[in-house]
């Protein structure tokens, strides 16, 4: 897949009133729906006296949870708390959900997405902006500074140098993304 060839991206910021932020992030005919609440006052059993507590739930189409929806959760869960600020707002709750619209190939890179942008919507302080996108097996997620890969989830057998080029093509498409997220963060601001 050239980079030309990556599938139409569509975001719009704010579609739901009541989270603190939210976005719909569609890659193709994949679409999810992401919102963040908080930093917010926090249950005294998940304090955490020196930084945010961030939890991430991921809600699938048919609302019963599998076993890849659990793992996509985790993934979100863990890329969400690396890349967020949580010393800025100590003992405090920052809770993201990320629910499914429609699935056509490619939902966690859209997930990853959508969370990344409700997250800038929503004001939280991040470390890094993030992206991720997705070719056969393979869901990378590269950071916003240093265009490092962050995140990986791959199954099946494949070679070093086929890794190597889903690294770099996917780095170009998330190159892309990144030039969206500043497009539509800059439109947001203007209206």
């Amino acid at each position: 897949m050239d980079v030309m060839e990556m599938r139409n991206i569509h975001c719009e910021l704010d579609p739901l009133s009541r989270p603190d932020g939210s976005a719909l992030f569609a890659l193709g005919d994949t679409m999810t729906l992401s919102a963040v609440y908080g930093p917010a006052e926090v249950r005294p059993q998940k304090l955490l006296t020196e930084n945010a507590t961030v939890e991430v739930l991921f809600k699938s189409k048919n609302g019963v949870p599998s076993i890849s929806d659990k793992i996509k959760e985790v993934s979100l869960n863990n890329i969400c708390k690396t890349a967020i600020l949580s010393s800025q707002h100590p003992r405090t709750s920052i809770s993201i959900i990320v629910q499914e619209m429609q699935d056509y190939g490619g939902l966690l890179a859209c997930s990853v997405n959508s969370a990344c942008l409700a997250l800038l919507n929503a004001g939280i302080p991040l470390k890094y902006v993030f992206a991720a996108d997705s070719k056969a097996n393979f869901t990378l997620v590269f950071d916003g500074v240093d265009k490092n890969l962050i995140a990986c989830k791959t199954s099946g057998i494949y070679t070093k140098n086929k890794f190597t080029e889903v690294i770099n093509t996917c780095k170009e498409a998330s190159l892309k993304i990144f030039q969206f997220y500043l497009s539509v963060i800059k439109k947001s601001m203007t209206i």
